[in-house]
């Protein structure tokens, strides 16, 4: 008997190993699979440049023929066409730390414009073609943006404010100077079209955290001066001068991630006055804007989890849609095109669940594939989109099925809930975690409850002073409409998010005991010592209405460890020791109110991390972990 026992345990082992050397080939696999960061179209439509992840900036004719690396990084975001389009500006390491600003004509050798120290960002032509303005902070000792790890907290701690400003360098000359104040942090910024004043994003102190404050402003680029145009109500981003050089066009709306974008479209006098809403009623998310006329602005949006491309006339406010399906499109990290000035001709960066990012040009909805960058064959199951009624919203998610789907049987499931929560779920390339669920027999679900992009402005604020709330009840309505249609097990669930999704999990386990596992990723265990803690508290004001230190009640309403006693779920818990974002005591106050209740937990701290992890080993960590941790409860 004995001898039976321990050979079905070594078979168990065998299996075990085996299965665990194929996911390290398969996560293998997907590692191979390209980041395509940016994608840009030349003004008259004949050359494409775009920048992947490791491999460097290319350009090509947008018929695909004539295709050249430039030598670099690829760690380019912005990539930006002469308005000749002659000339392509790319920031590069050029093989050194330093990062600065490359010149590369067509057919030619790049060259080098700047020498500066510090972090560089979007740079943007002037309109005559002979300067270049870019995001500059000096001196800078980390990338900007609170994803990154912080500076450590150590020694007498001060606020250290590197402001970001717009520095313009001049092509032959490479004669550089600053042109926005330093007491102010710019955003972003485009160009008048007489090429003598930006309009800015930009808000005084840190920017980091002053995101939500930001306003418009216009800058008199000879004078080195700046002067407000218009404070928002909300949040706003891309700012667009048009063509006439009369209005600025803006997004703006509830927004909890500076670079995560939604909202409606709005244009204000250039002078300043009033702003009008184009899009006052639309059932979406506006995510990305160009003018393509002067009384004409095409714009990427989110519509319930698909993207699309439309287009407003500015005078009547008519909308037309030039494309929608189920499918990411994206040219600066956002949904939306890169467009040639004929408002026409196009290039993106497009992926479906089951198709790798790739770059595709041609008329808009007609592109053609012009890279074959990533040719890798999908492993996991078809992925489906799920509609359901909660309360009075209509609500929408994505239902990825197992790979391998047998007649009679009833698989576990893993709810994914996005982070924001101002974001959504997409029809996209999948994250290698979610992959590698569907290849081991889960349904995963990503729900976007309302608070999620995609259905309007109303719905997206649907959240404000009631995290947790409405947003669970459409979680859990969501997956009772994708069970009744699929052979899920609803005694095998487990959920899982990161940032504001690891917030949800760690609420979740607090309202309900249906879920038999859990992994809390960077959450949010109490809002009142959050805001004490972290280093944006600037994003929770429009949320919650007031500081912690003004309505301590609506925060504590919303806290995971005010309700703490009715976990009895297996959580474990992971964040960066460096997040800035959800500091890492959130997570140790969330594992240790557990553990002393006795309920099953782990808590893993990863060294130098930030809120995006930066590191391989840690993120293939972060997989096996919340794999193994689903599959020890739900298999």
């Amino acid at each position: 008997m004995r001898r039976i026992a321990f050979a079905i345990l070594l078979l168990a082992a065998s299996i075990a190993n085996a299965q665990q050397r194929g996911d390290e080939a398969f996560l293998d696999d997907l590692e191979r699979v390209r980041t395509f960061n940016a994608v840009a179209i030349a003004p008259d439509g004949r050359h494409i440049a775009w920048s992947v992840q490791g491999m460097g900036v290319s350009t090509a004719t947008t018929a695909g023929q004539d295709v050249r690396l430039l030598p670099g990084d690829g760690d380019d975001h912005y990539v930006a066409w002469s308005p000749d389009s002659t000339s392509l500006a790319t920031i590069s390491d050029g093989g050194k730390d330093q990062r600065q600003i490359f010149v590369t004509h067509v057919g030619g050798s790049p060259v080098r414009v700047t020498s500066v120290h510090g972090y560089l960002a979007e740079p943007q032509w002037s309109p005559d073609g002979k300067s270049i303005a870019f995001l500059f902070i000096e001196n800078a000792k980390r990338a900007a943006g609170p994803l990154v790890a912080m500076s450590r907290a150590v020694g007498a701690i001060e606020e250290h404010i590197d402001e970001q400003r717009v520095a313009i360098v001049d092509v032959a000359t490479k004669k550089l100077r600053i042109v926005t104040p330093a007491d102010m942090y710019v955003y972003h910024f485009d160009w008048s079209p007489d090429g003598r004043q930006l309009v800015t994003e930009a808000a005084p102190g840190s920017g980091d955290n002053n995101y939500w404050i930001a306003r418009l402003h216009v800058v008199d680029v000879d004078a080195a001066t700046m002067h407000p145009i218009y404070t928002p109500k909300l949040q706003i981003a891309e700012p667009r001068w048009s063509p006439d050089g009369k209005s600025i066009a803006f997004i703006e709306g509830l927004m909890s991630d500076e670079g995560s974008t939604g909202g409606d479209l709005f244009v204000i006098p250039a002078g300043g006055g009033e702003a009008r809403n184009l899009t006052p009623e639309l059932r979406a998310s506006v995510t990305s804007i160009a003018w393509t006329g002067t009384s004409q602005i095409t714009f990427g949006e989110n519509v319930a989890g698909e993207s699309a491309i439309a287009r407003v006339d500015t005078g009547s406010a008519s909308i037309e849609t030039l494309w929608h399906g189920p499918a990411s499109i994206t040219s600066h990290d956002v949904i939306g095109a890169s467009i040639a000035a004929d408002g026409k001709t196009s290039a993106v960066i497009l992926s479906r669940f089951r198709n790798a990012p790739e770059v595709w040009a041609g008329p808009i909805g007609e592109w053609r594939k012009i890279t074959t960058t990533n040719r890798v064959d999908p492993s996991w199951g078809e992925a489906s989109s799920i509609q359901w009624k909660s309360d009075e919203y209509s609500v929408q998610g994505w239902l990825l099925a197992p790979a391998k789907i047998e007649a009679g049987r009833k698989y576990p499931m893993v709810v994914w809930i996005h982070g924001g929560p101002a974001s959504a779920s997409l029809a996209r390339w999948p994250d290698p975690r979610a992959a590698l669920l569907s290849r081991r027999g889960y349904y995963v679900f990503f729900p976007n409850p309302r608070g999620s992009y995609g259905q309007g402005e109303a719905f997206t604020r649907a959240n404000v002073k009631d995290f947790g709330y409405g947003d669970l009840r459409d979680v859990m309505t969501g997956i009772d409409a994708a069970a009744a249609s699929n052979p899920i097990d609803t005694t095998r669930l487990g959920v899982w998010g990161w940032s504001y999704g690891g917030f949800m999990t760690m609420w979740t386990v607090t309202q309900t005991t249906r879920f038999k596992a859990a992994v809390a990723g960077a959450g949010i265990a109490n809002w009142q010592s959050y805001y004490g803690e972290n280093d944006i508290d600037a994003w929770m004001i429009p949320y919650f209405g007031a500081s912690v230190y003004d309505d301590p009640a609506v925060y504590a309403r919303s806290a995971p460890i005010t309700f703490i006693k009715n976990v009895k779920t297996p959580t474990l818990v992971l964040v960066g020791e460096r997040d800035g974002e959800c500091p890492a005591p959130q997570s140790f106050e969330f594992w240790h109110a557990l553990k002393t209740l006795g309920v099953e937990t782990q808590l893993v701290v990863y060294p130098d991390e930030g809120h995006r992890f930066a590191k391989k080993e840690h993120i293939h960590d972060v997989v096996s972990r919340m794999v193994g941790w689903f599959d020890g409860h739900l298999k």
